[in-house]
């Protein structure tokens, strides 16, 4: 491996083009109900751009296993081989089907840390919960009933339960937590997909209106919710579940070895990182993509967390 240092501030512009390349990609499929069509096309973006960059990069989250993926799968090695080592999540489209039928919250999100900075998470389910910045550690957790986790955050906030909002991916294995949060009084924002979005809605509670995300997502989308939230703050936790023994298995070759560990946000993303995610579809979050005759109009969110900055660029792009 290289030993070259990570400076972020010098790939942090790389990697925003690397989400930008990705949602311009996807722009042509955007409600063309064409999931599979959608992400082939952001991933093969994804992919070109990420070659381009002076990094030896490994893919820790990506689209799943090598063989299930022909490209970005986990292992996968980019960058142009000279540079600092380093990690990389990803998902070149969260939200395929909320890009096919042209919802709102699509993204293009990756994430970049040092080599060794990621959690390695298997392709599983992951419990998750996720609060903003600005409260004193630990004041709520996963081993608290639902019900206790709205009342402790009132109460560390100011304010009632019915003032807090929720948000929830919409599930059937959700009807329970979702029937307990609403039994609180307190309000539930239902999302279809897309749960990297719901979490980093959290971060910005005072624009988005979400004070807290809960429920159980895809183990991938979690590191890189955590990415997201190291970099804009805020508190979040996440414990791997288990369906079958196969999801064991795909842990353990992950080198997970206590299946029922619950990791913090600094425990699955262990060291600085950056952060870029760009607009497909209009969000709560992001704008998404604009076009005008002769122009495709993106809007990025590129953050690093050593630093704690945020920067939003619009980048407007004659089209060919």
């Amino acid at each position: 491996m290289n030993k070259v240092d990570f400076n972020d501030r010098m790939l942090s512009l790389g990697l925003a083009r690397v989400a930008e390349q990705a949602a311009i990609a996807s722009a042509d499929w955007i409600g063309r109900g064409d999931e599979k069509a959608a992400d082939q096309a952001a991933v093969n973006a994804m992919r070109e751009q990420l070659n381009k960059l002076d990094i030896e990069g490994v893919v820790v989250i990506g689209e799943g296993e090598r063989d299930e993926a022909p490209m970005l799968f986990i292992g996968e090695e980019v960058g142009s081989g000279t540079g600092p080592g380093v990690d990389i999540a990803l998902d070149p489209l969260e939200g395929t089907t909320l890009t096919a039928k042209d919802m709102p919250n699509a993204l293009t999100v990756i994430a970049m840390g040092p080599r060794g900075s990621m959690l390695h998470a298997p392709d599983t389910y992951m419990e998750k919960l996720a609060i903003g910045p600005g409260y004193p550690e630990d004041i709520v957790s996963i081993d608290m009933p639902p019900a206790t986790r709205v009342s402790a955050l009132a109460t560390a906030k100011g304010c009632e339960p019915k003032d807090i909002t929720v948000c929830i991916l919409e599930r059937p294995r959700h009807q329970e937590m979702i029937a307990e949060v609403r039994s609180t009084g307190a309000s539930i924002r239902m999302i279809t997909d897309g749960d990297v979005a719901g979490v980093m809605h959290c971060a910005e509670a005072a624009t988005t209106g979400i004070d807290m995300y809960m429920g159980q997502g895809g183990a991938p989308e979690g590191v890189l919710a955590a990415a997201a939230l190291k970099c804009m703050g805020g508190q979040m936790w996440g414990q791997l579940v288990f369906r079958n023994d196969d999801e064991r298995a795909r842990a353990a070759k992950a080198g997970i070895t206590d299946y029922d560990r619950i990791y913090a946000r600094d425990e699955m993303v262990t060291q600085d990182v950056i952060f870029a995610a760009t607009g497909v579809t209009n969000g709560s979050i992001l704008n998404g993509i604009k076009r005008e005759v002769g122009y495709i109009t993106t809007e990025t969110l590129l953050m690093r967390s050593k630093t704690g900055s945020v920067r939003r660029m619009i980048y407007r792009n004659p089209t060919k």
